[in-house]
């Protein structure tokens, strides 16, 4: 299925993603964020961060999509947004981008706050599945 991604797609996404943040769970930070996914065969996923008191196992907005998306029959996705309460967009942290690079690839499409961007500009070079499997293929040898 191809999945067309216009302007309508990316405002709901943000709309989407705003709501999200109204179910954050931030009582530390007080920074709610909330996301939004466009998955290859036209699902859209929401998440938003939960925070911990323990602060290293804070869940971000970015695990909660990518939760949704395995447990809801996996797939690609294909277009992402991210944003704080105030509705603005904001960039994921470096562990988020690398668990979205994993489920989206280089192809993955990301609203940033500069504009739209694909995975392979945010995050350039990024260790992936295919960097294990040149090892193994090595190992073989």
């Amino acid at each position: 299925m191809t999945v067309e991604i216009n302007d309508a797609v990316w405002k709901e996404l943000h709309e989407l993603a705003v709501e999200a943040t109204k179910r954050s769970y931030a009582p530390y930070s007080k920074y709610p964020v909330g996301a939004a996914a466009l998955v290859d065969d036209g699902r859209v996923l929401t998440g938003c961060n939960v925070e911990n008191a323990g602060y290293g196992v804070t869940l971000c907005a970015e695990c909660g999509i990518i939760s949704d998306l395995i447990n809801s029959g996996g797939g690609r996705l294909v277009a992402f947004t991210c944003v704080n309460k105030d509705g603005d967009r904001i960039v994921p942290c470096g562990r988020c981008r690398q668990i979205l690079f994993e489920h989206g690839g280089n192809e993955l499409l990301m609203h940033m706050p500069r504009g739209i961007q694909t995975m392979a500009e945010v995050l350039p070079d990024a260790f992936g599945p295919a960097d294990l499997d040149e090892v193994k293929e090595a190992d073989v040898d």
